[in-house]
């Protein structure tokens, strides 16, 4: 057959034809076309508004959001412990000052010429009778007691009203509340004492308690001492002295008058008849 078509046969077949007169209907033929086809075949381009799709992203947008709110919280209590633990190094590296009735009185001032006039700062003034002799740092809280309140067993023994105290003890928290108590042993002998915060006792429990019984000494926080007055359960026109548990400090180095909610409490309560009754002289006021 290829001598009848000569020895360059293919020079004459049109563009497009077969390779051969079989590879047109061959299996073979048939499947190189295809496969042309499909490698000639343009691939569309991508359009420049088209989105890449979401798995592309390691890290979602709401994902990248929450972990920056965290990262910035983070950075906040960083710097919040820092700033305390350089005023705790101030403070433990300082020596301590016994606080003086000098340093209420300013506190005082200080707190109420927010909200009172000039006329009204000068009647909460305390004058410096009504103060007892501040505690120098060198006693014990029954011997600063004793300094203080010298003729403590006779006023214990005349003392009979119920729903009222001879001697109140200020301090910050129930705990410290326990401590001062169970420091006291020296100094108040046979006196009944009772707990006067609000953790673990409620507040009608009080009430009744004051109500049968005489107590003489009472020792708690002054957010439970005011709801006390106000509930009618404590009067305190029999009351003699209030201690301010002044210079003790917590772990965080902190005063009573140091925290502002505590410090807040304090002068809620001075307004509630005690700078009354200080400036008639029948109350005294500590700082232990």
């Amino acid at each position: 057959m290829a001598d009848d078509l000569g020895d360059e046969w293919w020079k004459n077949q049109p563009s497009g034809a077969a390779s051969s007169p079989e590879a047109s209907n061959g299996e073979e033929g048939g499947g190189n076309n295809e496969m042309m086809q499909q490698e000639t075949v343009p691939i569309p381009a991508m359009s420049k508004k088209a989105k890449q799709p979401k798995e592309c992203f390691l890290i979602q947008p709401k994902e990248m959001k929450k972990d920056a709110t965290k990262t910035r919280r983070k950075r906040k209590v960083s710097l919040i412990i820092l700033t305390m633990k350089k005023i705790t190094d101030i403070l433990g590296k300082s020596e301590p000052k016994p606080g003086t009735p000098e340093d209420l009185q300013k506190m005082m001032k200080d707190y109420y010429s927010s909200n009172h006039s000039v006329i009204e700062l000068e009647e909460l003034h305390l004058p410096d009778s009504c103060f007892l002799k501040a505690n120098d740092l060198t006693h014990s809280l029954s011997s600063y007691l004793k300094e203080i309140c010298p003729k403590w067993v006779k006023l214990r023994k005349n003392h009979s009203e119920k729903k009222s105290v001879l001697m109140l003890i200020i301090c910050s928290s129930a705990i410290r509340a326990l401590e001062i108590i169970r420091s006291m042993t020296a100094f108040r002998g046979d006196s009944k004492v009772m707990k006067l915060f609000a953790k673990h006792i409620k507040i009608q429990k009080q009430v009744k308690l004051l109500e049968k019984h005489v107590v003489h000494l009472g020792v708690g926080t002054p957010g439970r001492i005011k709801e006390l007055i106000k509930q009618g359960g404590l009067n305190l026109i029999p009351l003699k002295f209030l201690v301010f548990d002044w210079n003790w400090r917590d772990q965080k180095l902190r005063r009573l008058m140091d925290i502002p909610e505590i410090k807040k409490e304090v002068f809620e309560l001075l307004e509630m008849g005690i700078l009354s009754l200080c400036k008639t002289e029948s109350l005294k006021l500590g700082l232990f």
